[in-house]
């Protein structure tokens, strides 16, 4: 990236700011830590009241849920215009929900088949977000191999 001049000014974001963009899109970047390591993950979720929700199924990444560890839940987006964007990072210990509890009104669907029955709630210890006007293309470097309509992957 050229980092060369003035950036852009940052703006933090205030909580209420932060759950409105949090409303605004619906997939994020879960990282979680499994086994010693880092992993990250697209999860598709819901804010409700005040936690965040996502579904998803046995493996990697309800393993790293259930051990306790923290977990951090990642959302950007843009705005109509494409010219300001923002991120929102959430911090905090993701449970699953146990049958009983009060389950969301809405549960967010998930996008991959297979069996992803439980859903996880988040509960923040630290919400922050920023917003940024977009600097011009010519500020910032192209992909490296960008991908073109129709290129097989």
């Amino acid at each position: 990236m050229n980092t060369s001049g003035p950036g852009p000014e940052i703006t933090e974001l205030t909580v209420r700011e932060c759950w409105r963009h949090l409303r605004s899109a619906s997939v994020g970047r879960l990282a979680v830590i499994s086994h010693a390591a880092p992993e990250i993950f697209p999860v598709n979720y819901l804010p409700d009241e005040g936690t965040v929700i996502f579904r998803t199924g046995p493996g990697t990444k309800l393993d790293a849920v259930l051990s306790g560890e923290p977990v951090v839940l990642e959302a950007d987006g843009l705005n109509v215009y494409g010219t300001i964007a923002w991120s929102v990072v959430v911090k905090g210990v993701a449970q699953a929900v146990q049958p009983g509890e009060d389950a969301p009104a809405e549960a967010p669907s998930p996008w991959q088949e297979g069996a992803k029955d439980i859903l996880v709630r988040i509960t923040p210890s630290e919400l922050t977000g920023r917003r940024f006007v977009i600097g011009p293309p010519t500020k910032w470097w192209p992909p490296v191999e960008p991908i073109t309509p129709g290129q097989k992957e």
